[in-house]
């Protein structure tokens, strides 16, 4: 993912006995021309800083106090993100000869006075806690920490901290490299930082952070972590242990039959970037990602009404913490396939200069990345893409050599099983090719993730789908225009030369209404209508609903019975000829 932020502890990381490393101040400066903006997170007073550090518009922006103070150097804007330090409680630290610095809202210490400290805080019953840096005790407002303080400077500079690297030396370090997407502890400061952090600067002193520093800016991406600390929880293997996949900017393959659950995982994985508080942009031909909208700073955008324009996207899409479901269930196929082709070529440029979306996912993915120029709708320098199909081998091979993690729900049909097991090749355990047999047995709720995903160890590991917190609703849009493969069409007229072949429910609909009853009485009385509904469909309400009649018209025949199922399909899916043009007002 894109390298957009530095978060820099001060004292002990980039500064040593007050003075700040030269060489740090030279990566620092090479960062900001290259786009990234660094921040200096310290527990310093901001008065003390700018005594010992200087002009402090080598940075973007400074979190002081810990967290209770921002400033930013070139526009001299300061805000106090906490209470102010309370009067009585520095007049009595001055009565009981208690030596202290008092800041905006934090008085700082030596360390051996925090005994001293508790007891004027608990004498004078005030909400207010110690926290220890090396030598030094900081007494500041309850709730307030390095985090705090940062994740208010992101949001007033519309930053991602999940583009962000953070590096720190200390105790009170713990909360800032847990809020970015990669935390480093250098080497020689507090073991117990070193312990939970993603990485670890080697090295003894500031200098090794300026190299590493300029070595991490060049690349213009985060460093990758051996661990990553955040995980996409999915559900259960067969053991009962827990699976998930760590989160690492990696491309994902959703691949199944139709109606097998794809799209139920494929929001699962939404989900559960969102909440860990990735921007998404799902891009739904079929309408099937439309609840997500419960989940918080998500946005639907499409539907009834037209798709945001690429500038519009690029609008939506300006604060880290939005993400964006763009649904075409209501479009043409053909205007579906002009508009995404317009859309992610767009979305790559956005990608590119601010790091956003963190994640693309691409429904359908077969009808509209199967030609040689779908290579140039992506960027693979980026990557982050979760691409959903029933059709994978019809994808680009660029993109499957670079899909590190693929997940099949039952996939029957053999060729497309032999196309994953083809990239799976080079990285299967011996054990696994006598499985590939698998993916046509699974249930509904299940799926297998495949040798090359890093988590299924070089097997097929097969898992049962987590709970969503979102319903998966199938859009009832889904196949009004959008057709069914060939194979699975509803034949008028036998299997003959003259047949009528029909791929989609307005076909369907417009064949009931202009075929003479007589014809189509075989189709009614066999229940070929309701079975094929359900079977190729899924929906099982409409099925019912049909198959009621069929029966009636069974035990007596009735001229209503085929005008009412074509209503009862106009009625469930909203259908409507697109040259019906409304009466006028009387």
């Amino acid at each position: 993912m894109k390298l957009s932020v530095l978060a820099l502890d001060y004292d002990g990381t980039i500064a040593q006995r007050d003075r700040l490393e030269p060489a740090v101040r030279d990566a620092v400066a090479g960062a900001r021309i290259a786009g990234v903006t660094v921040l200096l997170v310290t527990g310093r007073i901001l008065d003390e800083l700018r005594r010992v550090a200087g002009d402090l518009h080598f940075v973007d922006g400074v979190v002081a106090e810990n967290g209770a103070v921002v400033h930013f150097p070139d526009g001299g804007h300061t805000s106090l993100l906490a209470p102010p330090i309370l009067d009585h409680f520095v007049a009595e630290l001055r009565r009981r000869g208690i030596p202290h610095t008092a800041g905006a809202c934090l008085v700082d210490a030596d360390a051996q006075e925090a005994p001293h400290l508790l007891d004027v805080i608990r004498t004078l019953e005030l909400p207010l806690v110690l926290l220890f840096n090396r030598g030094r005790v900081m007494t500041l407002p309850q709730g307030v920490s390095k985090a705090t303080g940062l994740h208010s400077a992101l949001e007033m500079l519309r930053l991602s901290p999940r583009n962000m690297l953070a590096v720190g030396d200390a105790e009170n370090d713990h909360t800032l490299l847990q809020l970015a997407e990669v935390g480093a502890a250098v080497e020689w400061g507090s073991a117990a930082l070193r312990a939970v952090a993603d990485l670890v600067v080697a090295g003894g002193g500031p200098p090794d952070v300026a190299g590493y520093l300029r070595a991490v800016s060049e690349t213009g991406a985060l460093p990758v972590p051996p661990k990553a600390r955040r995980r996409l929880r999915l559900g259960h293997t067969e053991d009962g242990r827990e699976f998930s996949l760590a989160v690492r900017g990696r491309n994902v393959l959703v691949a199944g039959d139709p109606k097998s659950g794809k799209s139920l995982l494929a929001g699962l994985l939404c989900e559960q970037l969102i909440l860990h508080g990735y921007c998404v942009c799902v891009i739904d031909p079929e309408g099937d990602y439309r609840s997500l909208e419960a989940l918080p700073g998500v946005t639907v955008l499409g539907g009834e009404d037209p798709p945001p324009s690429p500038r519009a996207l690029l609008r939506a899409l300006r604060y880290p913490d939005r993400s964006v479901v763009i649904d075409l269930a209501h479009m043409a196929q053909e205007e579906k396939l002009a508009y995404i082709r317009a859309v992610l070529p767009a979305l790559n440029v956005m990608r590119q200069r601010t790091g956003l979306p963190h994640r693309i996912l691409l429904d359908e993915a077969h009808y509209f990345l199967h030609d040689a120029d779908a290579d140039a709708l992506l960027d693979f320098e980026r990557n982050g893409y979760i691409v959903v199909t029933y059709f994978a081998s019809r994808l680009p091979r660029k993109l499957l050599d670079a899909t590190e993690v693929m997940i099949s729900t039952c996939e029957s049909n053999r060729a497309e099983i032999e196309a994953l097991r083809e990239r799976c090749a080079s990285c299967q355990t011996p054990g696994a090719r006598s499985r590939w047999s698998l993916l046509g047995r699974l249930a509904l709720g299940q799926a297998v993730a495949l040798p090359v995903t890093e988590e299924a160890g070089g097997e097929l590991r097969m898992f049962t789908i987590g709970q969503r917190l979102t319903p998966h609703v199938r859009h009832r849009q889904k196949y009004v225009d959008v057709p069914v493969t060939e194979a699975r069409a509803f034949v008028f007229g036998g299997g003959g030369a003259g047949a009528q072949r029909v791929r989609t429910l307005r076909e369907f609909v417009d064949v009931l209404e202009h075929t003479r009853p007589g014809a189509l009485e075989p189709f009614i009385r066999r229940g070929d209508f309701s079975r094929w509904i359900g079977d190729v469909f899924g929906d099982h309400a409409l099925a019912g609903e049909l198959r009621r009649q069929e029966q009636g018209y069974r035990g007596a025949l009735d001229r209503d019975t085929i005008p009412e199922m074509a209503g009862a399909v106009r009625a469930r899916y909203d259908l409507t000829d697109e040259d019906e043009v409304p009466a006028p007002a009387a």
